[in-house]
């Protein structure tokens, strides 16, 4: 077979992606064989002229979850090719020293694992969602930021934090389980979103009964030994209030910015003032508040204030006295029914292909979107980061 052939359909498959990993699977040594043969030869021919095509791909586990997935990616790569007449994919699976290997060129080492994100030189930015009271919507807002900011070219991850009352693995649409390559976690990714979760352990309808130590534990495996790989965002949602995960936040990520969301109504602003104001205690910097469920948009355009007005204002001067630095009210979210349906769909409405649906996102998605666009947009602080200084 012509050389040249055989570097054609190598190229390609260096173009295909690991669904989970994001890198080549020729990277990850995941394709360990391409044999190439005249028709009827070797693997199935679809009768075109050219050549047959064999390719052995190793999983990293014998029960992936993706390896239809990979293997139609694998496939329509190979097929591609001019040249090429037949594609049949093999799989195997990879050897523990494989997977041992794997581990070891992800992480960089073979050392204990150790969170990202707290190292001096990440250039993670890590944004934690944080509310007074429950039900205000605080997940949703989480969703939709992600989609958001996965929409504008930014490698985006989300870490449900609320291990009580995980909900981001139902509004992100995640169905599939995580992948374990030796005791490294390989998160399940929808919408272009990197997603991990207590709910994606959790036998279903079974509540989480946990104390202190073991949530502080949760949320140290979910940032120490899942593999996130090269993130520009990583959003927490956190559970309402000020308890343990809140605090155990601020000792495994101490430059974790602070993102507050209220509604409108006077109740829910006083609680979220207070939930803010814990930055004072844990030297976190609040980036914003979001108000949330702000009116009701009625069919003559008028706005009905369910809630009432203004908490999310006072919420943010509240905060900008207390911290001693601008908090800003980053925008309001109106009540919009597409916004609910997209997230009980797992299709969160903000991530919406307007260009390919033909429809408008909605105010509400709206926005959100213009939530995530400032909060792109805005500079991670110099907390916690190296600078590179020596005493002279």
């Amino acid at each position: 077979m012509p050389a040249d052939l055989l570097t054609a359909v190598q190229s390609a498959l260096a173009g295909v992606l690991d669904p989970e990993i994001r890198r080549p699977i020729t990277e990850l040594g995941m394709v360990k064989d391409v044999t190439l043969s005249e028709p009827g030869e070797g693997a199935d021919t679809s009768g075109a002229a050219g050549v047959d095509a064999a390719i052995l791909v190793a999983l990293t586990t014998a029960g992936c979850p993706l390896r239809e997935t990979i293997t139609r990616d694998v496939t329509a790569a190979v097929a591609g090719v001019p040249g090429i007449a037949g594609v049949e994919v093999r799989l195997t699976v990879m050897t523990d020293a494989e997977r041992q290997e794997l581990r070891k060129q992800l992480r960089g080492t073979d050392a204990e694992p150790v969170i990202p994100f707290a190292q001096p030189d990440s250039l993670t930015r890590v944004i934690a969602v944080s509310s007074g009271k429950g039900g205000v919507g605080k997940s949703t807002v989480t969703a939709n930021l992600a989609v958001a900011m996965a929409r504008r070219g930014l490698r985006v991850g989300v870490l449900d934090a609320d291990i009580y009352g995980f909900s981001i693995p139902l509004m992100l649409g995640v169905t599939q389980n995580p992948t374990k390559v030796e005791d490294m976690i390989l998160p399940p990714v929808a919408h272009d979103v990197k997603v991990i979760s207590i709910g994606m352990f959790a036998p279903p309808g079974q509540p989480v009964v946990w104390r202190g130590p073991m949530l502080h534990r949760a949320l140290q495996q979910f940032l120490a030994d899942v593999f996130w790989g090269d993130l520009d965002i990583l959003l927490l949602d956190l559970p309402p209030g000020t308890g343990d995960i809140a605090i155990s936040l601020a000792q495994l990520l101490p430059n974790a910015e602070i993102l507050v969301v209220t509604t409108p109504q006077q109740a829910a602003a006083d609680v979220a003032a207070r939930a803010g104001s814990m930055a004072t205690q844990t030297r976190q910097r609040v980036i914003g508040v979001v108000e949330n469920m702000s009116w009701l948009t009625q069919p003559d355009g008028s706005r009905l204030e369910i809630f009432g007005s203004g908490g999310g204002q006072e919420v943010a001067n509240t905060l900008s006295a207390t911290l001693g630095y601008p908090v800003g009210l980053l925008g309001q979210v109106p009540l919009d029914v597409a916004v609910r349906e997209g997230g009980d769909v797992g299709s969160p409405r903000a991530g919406l292909d307007t260009a390919a649906s033909g429809e408008d996102l909605g105010e509400g998605a709206d926005a959100l979107v213009a939530i995530a666009d400032q909060l792109a947009g805005q500079r991670r602080g110099l907390a916690g980061r190296r600078l590179g200084l020596s005493v002279v």
